[in-house]
């Protein structure tokens, strides 16, 4: 079994843990339930950076990248920055993260924020919704094309956005259906961590230009991006290469300015 499939097998029996101790209607009636989204694929289309910076404390491959920020000084620094997005990793036991990282991001900046998480059931697209997410992500590696249907279209009903990863054609092909927004392709493999941009490269033709294209993973220079645009990529998730900083908000920011400078 791969670390992914592991993930999985876990996730799926949190979230019946979950489901035992907090109830649907407890989600439904937070303060944070009814809040207006905001648009991340709006943003990505007629932003500058398209950046979506990444609040990340370790992951399996990497163990810790940094334990020292508080939620609020990174997600703030972001906003500062010029992001269009954030993604905060809400996993537990593998990248550190909590749904209270996901709060307290929502109460620090207003800027559309990405539930990064293992998503299978529904009750965690409630979460995310009770939390102040505005996009969930859905990874077609651990979920068929019905869950994925099922799943996007919960997740729409809620006015949150879908942001659908894949890692190959098989799975975009899969995949592509009206009830997504963006469709990332992740650099790195999940099953074997193996990282390169050609991924992206490769599928850019046959994402429907109906979907804002997204890349994600292995982005740490201004020229990675550059090469990405032309293939229409408009989004780019970038996590550790801030994290990994002594300061990652001014990190964001001496990225951006220098990627401006540079279009």
């Amino acid at each position: 079994m791969n670390i992914l499939d592991t993930i999985i097998t876990d996730k799926k029996r949190e979230v019946e843990l979950k489901k035992s101790i907090i109830p649907v209607s407890q989600l439904e009636n937070t303060a944070l339930f009814g809040n207006r989204t905001i648009s991340l694929s709006k943003l990505l289309r007629n932003g500058n950076s398209g950046i979506i910076a990444e609040h990340k404390r370790r992951s399996p491959s990497k163990a810790v990248i940094n334990q020292g920020f508080t939620v609020e000084e990174v997600v703030k620094g972001y906003e500062s920055a010029g992001v269009c997005g954030i993604s905060v990793l809400t996993d537990s036991k593998y990248f550190g993260g909590s749904l209270d990282d996901l709060l307290l991001a929502r109460a620090s900046v207003n800027v559309p924020l990405l539930r990064k998480e293992f998503i299978v059931d529904e009750y965690q697209i409630l979460e995310a919704k009770a939390h102040g997410a505005d996009v969930i992500l859905l990874i077609a590696a651990v979920l068929t094309r019905s869950e994925i249907k099922q799943l996007s279209e919960f997740a729409q009903s809620l006015a949150l956005e879908v942001l659908l990863e894949v890692h190959s054609k098989e799975e975009l092909d899969k995949s592509i259906l009206t009830s997504l927004d963006m469709i990332g392709v992740n650099n790195r493999n999940l099953k074997t961590f193996e990282v390169s941009l050609d991924f992206s490269k490769e599928l850019a033709e046959h994402i429907p230009a109906q979907f804002v294209k997204v890349s994600e993973s292995g982005i740490s220079t201004t020229k990675a991006i550059k090469e990405l645009k032309p293939y229409g990529y408009q989004g780019f998730l970038i996590g550790e290469n801030f994290m990994k900083t002594e300061n990652a908000g001014a990190s964001a920011k001496e990225f951006i300015n220098a990627l401006n400078f540079k279009s």
